[in-house]
């Protein structure tokens, strides 16, 4: 069921240089964004996925560590990695870092990627691999002690989660309002969006006027 990476969501502190970093310079295009005093969300598309980031005044920037590196802060993540196609993709990008005054490593040869890193202006960690081998069986795992799900196989394994049992009926698939709902209408009139089918007759309007 799951196709890709929807999004990464992040905070920075100055959205101008996260754009002038993700579109301008890796190239991303800045898809869609919401705001208001004091805050604004910014979506970056990359093929089909995207990075967000939220900016509020006062959000303090990460401690910049090593990728890959342990540490005790409370941190959910590591770094983001982002595909590039070619060989040649993946220097000239690094070219464009080091010719911006960007700090990029060396390209790091993994076996199946070879990684170039460095960080954006909020000190997020960033990979940029370039595939160099083609994988043809998975899960393709050298680890001496190998993780017991991990010799199961690459694929789901039956069995594992409880079924669902009580389905979401279409009349209950309904959405409460969140950031930026009420600017859907305005874009639609802008001719900068498009509702999709059921979005604009099933929600809370309806809901509401019950």
């Amino acid at each position: 069921m799951i196709t890709g990476v929807n999004h990464l969501a992040f905070m920075t502190n100055d959205m101008d240089a996260t754009t002038r970093f993700y579109r301008d310079l890796l190239g991303m295009e800045l898809r869609v964004g919401i705001g208001a005093p004091g805050w604004r969300h910014y979506f970056f598309r990359f093929g089909d996925d995207h990075i967000a980031f939220f900016e509020y005044d006062g959000v303090a920037p990460m401690i910049k560590r090593p990728h890959g590196a342990m540490t005790k802060e409370p941190l959910g993540f590591d770094h983001v990695s982002l595909n590039v196609a070619s060989r040649e993709d993946l220097f000239a990008l690094r070219d464009r870092l080091l010719a911006a005054g960007i700090e990029a490593s060396d390209a790091v040869d993994h076996g199946w990627t070879w990684s170039v890193y460095f960080y954006d202006p909020n000190n997020i960690p960033l990979e940029i691999a370039w595939d160099c081998a083609e994988i043809i069986e998975t899960p393709a795992i050298h680890d001496p002690d190998m993780a017991a799900t991990a010799r199961e196989g690459a694929q789901p394994q039956p069995g594992v989660w409880p079924e669902v049992t009580d389905p979401t009926p279409p009349e209950r698939q309904v959405a409460w309002p969140g950031g930026g709902y009420e600017w859907r209408e305005r874009f639609v009139g802008e001719g900068k969006a498009k509702a999709k089918p059921g979005v604009a007759t099933v929600g809370l309007d309806e809901q509401a006027a019950e």
